[in-house]
């Protein structure tokens, strides 16, 4: 696993309660990719008060970017496509890993809705629409809308930051947060958006983030901006997690899993992003030690 001295924090939280941790968990460290279920969840909110509407395309939406912009076809990508990262929008982003910018396709060789591409075009753009349809910026909205609902202890809207550059007009947005809040996040998903009395996320947009809608490398499936199943190992050792499990995952060692069959979330967090953090491998085997103490299998 990580090494002691970049170890931020592992949670291990069962029917709501905290039984196994180690390390720092109110370390706020960078989330990666993780940001991206937190801008689903804010998206859940949105599209029940009427703000947002999956069905909306590019076009409807005058969204474009540089050069090259956007052809007609692209423009026909809708709000929903984006958030299966299915939206055929092959343009440079930002905030991309380059073995992400090295996997993208060719411009123009899928139509919107057909081809499932993990894509920080997509999830940045969604952005952009998101803070143009509420008028807030996503940092504050996190704050005010599941930060503050759900009691997290350590963010606060100043953690956000953009990320600007010449590859494209949609900055991205890395978010730190610590181990202890991303548990009361995953917390939230177990509880299908429900927090004690208050209903934070709308239940019927949490079933949907979790259903599959496409075939991912990662993971068995991608959902809203989540991924779906059991954590794909190339070395073949994988853990098989219950139907119904699904969980956010960023570069560096950053996850979030949510396995409502053993009414149990897991997080980890690692701070040496330089460093690669843990693998696949290393994940299933921690999952196994966990599920295997709790004989969970």
């Amino acid at each position: 696993m990580v090494a002691p001295d970049r170890l931020d924090g592992r949670d291990r939280v069962h029917h709501g309660g905290v039984v196994a941790q180690w390390g720092d968990a109110a370390a706020k460290t960078p989330l990666a990719s993780v940001r991206k279920s937190l801008l689903s969840a804010l998206y859940g909110d949105a599209v029940e008060r009427g703000d947002i509407n999956l069905k909306q395309t590019l076009a409807e939406l005058g969204i474009d970017d540089n050069e090259p912009s956007l052809s007609a076809e692209e423009k026909r990508a809708t709000v929903r496509d984006l958030l299966e990262c299915r939206s055929g929008v092959y343009h440079p982003a930002l905030y991309e890993a380059p073995d992400m910018a090295a996997k993208r396709p060719a411009r123009y060789s899928h139509k919107p809705g057909t081809f499932w591409y993990y894509n920080n075009w997509d999830v940045n753009t969604l952005g952009a629409i998101y803070e143009h349809a509420v008028r807030h910026s996503t940092f504050d909205a996190l704050a005010s809308e599941i930060a503050q609902p759900i009691g997290m202890q350590d963010y606060l809207a100043s953690d956000g930051r953009y990320v600007t550059g010449a590859g494209s007009v949609y900055p991205a947005y890395p978010i730190d947060m610590s181990a202890r809040d991303l548990a009361r996040f995953a917390l939230l998903y177990l509880r299908k958006g429900r927090w004690r009395e208050r209903q934070v996320v709308p239940a019927d947009w949490v079933e949907d983030s979790a259903r599959a809608y496409s075939q991912a490398d990662f993971a068995a499936g991608y959902g809203y901006l989540w991924w779906i199943g059991s954590l794909n190992d190339p070395t073949g050792s994988g853990v098989t997690l219950p139907e119904g499990s699904f969980f956010a995952l960023g570069f560096g060692g950053q996850f979030a899993f949510v396995i409502p069959a053993y009414e149990l979330v897991i997080v980890h967090r690692a701070a040496g992003f330089q460093y690669g953090g843990p693998g696949l491998g290393d994940m299933n085997h921690l999952l196994a030690l966990i599920f295997d103490a709790g004989h969970m299998r």
